[in-house]
């Protein structure tokens, strides 16, 4: 493919995909609406829906044997997202405001969920272990949110059930006005099956026009992954999450943000990588990996210490992500 027809592909599939991701995740929160999903679960489900371009675009890199690719765009959108998503946010917004309680729930999950994918990238573990050890929090934080009363039956002291039931609770109360959608309706499940069909569809060609101009250019692959369709990919995510931060809705932007993290591995690293294998390049990749981890770490002091995200800390995290992309540039 030469650059002319790279470049048309390159602009089109992104504005396809992510024009029709909006439909996707529209359809899906009505369609969890009228199963009864909690607003916790409507909103991993959203964020698994906004996440289908980067997953996509990470698995048709990794399929065509660019693996370094594939997992640019994984650790390139979780850096991207902490500083769109909630930087960004705090500084459009002038504070996100957050209770401590979600923050250590949520933020548990994402520390845990990164510092895996590091050691993944090291290969200091294998891939399926990986997967696994994400899994072993990931599915009990899934249940905890989406059960009507998922705590009775937990063996865990009455002090720590209160404060699950709590941290449960603020998320809830935060989420049923951020995302509750209107109740599905039988062409709904049409209408989202032929959107998720165009946005996998429209993903895979604007990864391959992103690529083919990469080698043509002597680009990086480092850059095209972790920069350009890392970046691309994680505009609906980032307009959503400062939308919700200058409507005040701290737990949702944080949720957002994090589950989007989250499955971005899961599902675009971490799954793939148990059938294709895992790209572990020896410097980039797993610097990439490890600027992931240290910013979530940040951004999760600054917010359980402020109790949220003041404007002067967004410009921090905003910075650190500035850094990065310097960084990858000048390595590359």
């Amino acid at each position: 493919m030469s650059p002319g027809p790279a470049t048309a592909a390159f602009v089109v599939g992104a504005a396809v995909s992510l024009g029709t991701s909006w439909l996707l995740v529209s359809r899906l929160e009505r369609l969890g609406e009228r199963l009864g999903l909690s607003e916790a679960l409507l909103g991993l489900l959203a964020a698994l829906a906004a996440d289908a371009p980067e997953i996509t675009a990470s698995i048709t890199a990794v399929s065509h044997h660019q693996r370094s690719v594939g997992a640019g765009v994984v650790l390139g959108s979780n850096v991207f997202n902490l500083a769109a998503l909630l930087g960004l946010g705090a500084v459009v917004a002038g504070r996100i405001g957050l209770h401590r309680r979600v923050v250590l729930l949520g933020g548990g999950v994402a520390i845990w969920t990164a510092a895996v994918c590091l050691c993944a990238v090291d290969g200091v573990i294998e891939d399926p272990v990986a997967l696994v050890l994400v899994m072993v929090v990931l599915v009990p934080y899934v249940v905890l949110l989406g059960g009507r009363s998922p705590l009775g039956p937990l063996p865990l002291p009455r002090g720590w059930l209160t404060w699950l039931a709590s941290a449960v609770a603020e998320e809830e109360l935060e989420l049923v006005v951020a995302i509750r959608p209107r109740r599905g309706r039988p062409k709904d499940v049409l209408v989202a099956a032929l959107a998720l069909a165009v946005v996998v569809g429209a993903g895979a060609v604007m990864e391959r026009g992103a690529s083919t101009l990469g080698g043509h250019y002597r680009v990086a692959d480092a850059v095209v992954g972790g920069l350009v369709l890392a970046a691309v990919t994680s505009l609906p995510n980032a307009v959503a999450a400062v939308y919700l931060a200058r409507k005040g809705r701290g737990a949702a932007a944080l949720s957002t943000a994090l589950s989007s993290n989250t499955l971005n591995v899961v599902a675009g690293l971490l799954a793939p990588g148990i059938v294709v294998g895992l790209a572990r390049p020896p410097g980039q990749g797993l610097l990439i990996a490890a600027w992931y981890m240290g910013l979530t770490v940040l951004t999760l002091i600054f917010a359980f210490f402020a109790r949220g995200l003041q404007r002067w800390q967004g410009v921090l995290i905003i910075a650190g992500y500035g850094a990065f992309a310097a960084w990858l540039l000048a390595l590359s």
